[in-house]
């Protein structure tokens, strides 16, 4: 008898606070297609509203209900999209997995416990879509005494795994972060540090674009040698995993900071600089971690930076650096594919933690359900 086809949405909004992307993903035994794609982009007033919302201000948490209530609209409109794409209807779907948009990431923090804050209103999706809604998948791994994050090294592991090659995965959002998949099934993952985040903000002060499409503006300047060094001293970078980070230190008050030495610097030198600190900091982490590995796969945004790509080749000269396409899941798909994996995962209530990956005490299932 053939196992029954399920379909769940996945859908992310990420550090790089661009937009959402959303995927109808079909499982049939253990494999998984993705029937269908659609994203929709913030308006810039929702965008830097949740860019303020990083930092402590005024009125937070009313401003954050309303942003929250915003995002689940746009959740409701990329849902839609996805069941008319796919020529589907709400009754077809298991569930949505929605991850929300993080705005606050403080594992371990002020109480041992810490938090982390994912704006998200899942009643008012699970209201609007008529499908039941999976949310809030970090804080239990948190309340497990781990990282919280990042949580897709288990899906890569299913869906990017080998049998007899280590094969890392990276994935650059406005933070990266790195899965090393070895030959018998171990994982590690953790936040590298920068990712998309610094680039964008800088590129987007500076020229108006929301970000440097295909890294063109960074490969026209040179890299500014003490900055490079004052970035890379950072300690995040040092520190052995489980480790995770985000906007919370990786921000705009971060890079002034930092900038101070180099006030004289060109600003496209200071955007080929920052690609650069993108770039070592990534690599490093695959030399440190994943010495034996031949195959670097890189998703998210940071996979359609061709300079960042070009420059992440440079930097590993033994490994074979590609996109996520390369094998069947094109770079902007597969975080939003891994939230439909892990509401599945939560439906069936199977674990998906990882003890490995966020140093949590023990496999947990992850998400709450809301139900239709």
């Amino acid at each position: 008898m053939a196992d029954a086809v399920e379909r769940f949405v996945g859908l992310m909004s990420g550090t790089s606070m661009d937009g959402v992307d959303g995927v109808l993903v079909a499982f049939e035994g253990d494999g998984l297609r993705v029937e269908a794609h659609a994203c929709r982009p913030f308006t810039p007033a929702l965008r830097a509203e949740m860019l303020a919302l990083n930092t402590a201000g005024a009125d937070e948490l009313h401003r954050a209900a309303l942003a929250a209530n915003a995002l689940a609209r746009i959740y409701a409109d990329v849902v839609q999209a996805l069941l008319t794409q796919a020529g589907r209807s709400a009754a077809d779907i298991q569930a949505v997995g929605a991850h929300g948009q993080t705005v606050r990431h403080r594992p371990g923090a002020f109480d041992g416990t810490g938090y982390t804050l994912q704006l998200n209103n899942p009643a008012l999706l699970a209201e609007l879509s008529g499908i039941d809604v999976v949310a809030d998948f970090r804080s239990r791994d948190l309340a497990a005494g781990g990282q919280g994050a990042p949580l897709v090294p288990a899906f890569h592991r299913e869906v990017f795994g080998q049998a007899k090659a280590t094969v890392c995965v990276l994935n650059v959002g406005g933070i990266s972060n790195l899965s090393v998949l070895t030959p018998d099934g171990g994982v590690m993952g953790f936040d590298c540090g920068p990712g998309n985040a610094l680039m964008d903000h800088w590129c987007q002060l500076h020229t108006g674009e929301l970000f440097d499409r295909a890294g063109t503006w960074a490969a026209g300047g040179k890299v500014v040698a003490p900055l490079l060094e004052t970035l890379m001293s950072e300690p995040y970078l040092g520190k052995a995993p489980p480790k995770s980070t985000g906007r919370d230190l990786f921000n705009a008050q971060w890079l002034a900071l930092h900038l101070a030495g180099s006030s004289d610097a060109a600003p496209r030198d200071v955007q080929a600089t920052l690609l650069e600190f993108t770039t070592l900091a990534c690599a490093a982490d695959v030399r440190r971690h994943a010495p034996n590995c031949t195959n670097l796969l890189v998703c998210g945004g940071g996979a359609l930076n061709t300079a960042l790509m070009q420059r992440l080749q440079s930097a590993l000269p033994n490994v074979a650096v590609n996109s996520t396409a390369q094998k069947g899941l094109p770079p902007l798909q597969v975080e939003a594919a891994a939230f439909a994996w892990l509401a599945r995962k939560a439906v069936h209530r199977e674990n998906a933690g990882l003890q490995s990956v966020t140093g949590t005490r023990g496999a947990r299932v992850l998400g709450a359900i809301y139900p239709r």
